[in-house]
């Protein structure tokens, strides 16, 4: 992640606007157990000046889709997740947005874990037929799909085409999401 020199800043203006929370993304090519402890112990310390500012930090630690080594790296993140977890290093709950599993289920001891709040999964680059397979092999997880969400709008379609391809979206993301 870059630096965010304004964060104590933004993090005033949003609990001023009663914002919820707020997320910061990093991205994971490869399963470099050094790289992947240095994003979450990254994510974790601006995820505490979150918290610190009363708002629900959302991790985003994303696995990219196409790593040779994806399960890999699953496996590191989550126990640097859980090492982090354990050492209580955030006081209070947490989000967690993380690229869907490649083993049904695996993220269901975060999903349980009592300081998380939620686990939502990233459609990452999958279709949303993909996507929403994916995500209905994990029960407890859902969806934060953008790009699933949005595959197929097109600025050519007619607002009732439109609107019928996007309600089309948000239903089948939705079935995936309370399988």
């Amino acid at each position: 992640m870059k630096p965010i020199d304004t964060l104590d800043e933004l993090l005033e203006r949003a609990r001023e606007g009663h914002v919820f929370g707020t997320k910061m993304r990093s991205l994971i090519l490869s399963a470099d157990r050094e790289g992947i402890a240095a994003v979450v112990q990254q994510q974790f310390e601006v995820g505490a000046r979150i918290a610190s500012a009363d708002l629900v930090p959302i991790l985003e630690p994303e696995i990219d889709i196409k790593a040779a080594d994806k399960g890999e790296c699953e496996r590191i993140l989550l126990d640097e997740i859980g090492r982090h977890l354990l050492s209580e290093s955030l006081d209070g709950p947490i989000m967690l947005k993380l690229t869907i599993p490649d083993v049904d289920g695996f993220y269901t001891p975060l999903i349980e874990h009592p300081e998380i709040v939620r686990v939502v999964a990233l459609s990452g680059g999958y279709s949303r037929a993909e996507a929403n397979e994916r995500l209905a092999r994990n029960p407890g997880l859902i969806a934060s799909f953008s790009r699933a969400l949005t595959e197929g709008l097109r600025v050519d379609m007619t607002p009732e085409e439109f609107d019928a391809a996007l309600d089309e979206s948000i239903r089948s993301i939705y079935a995936a999401s309370i399988t």
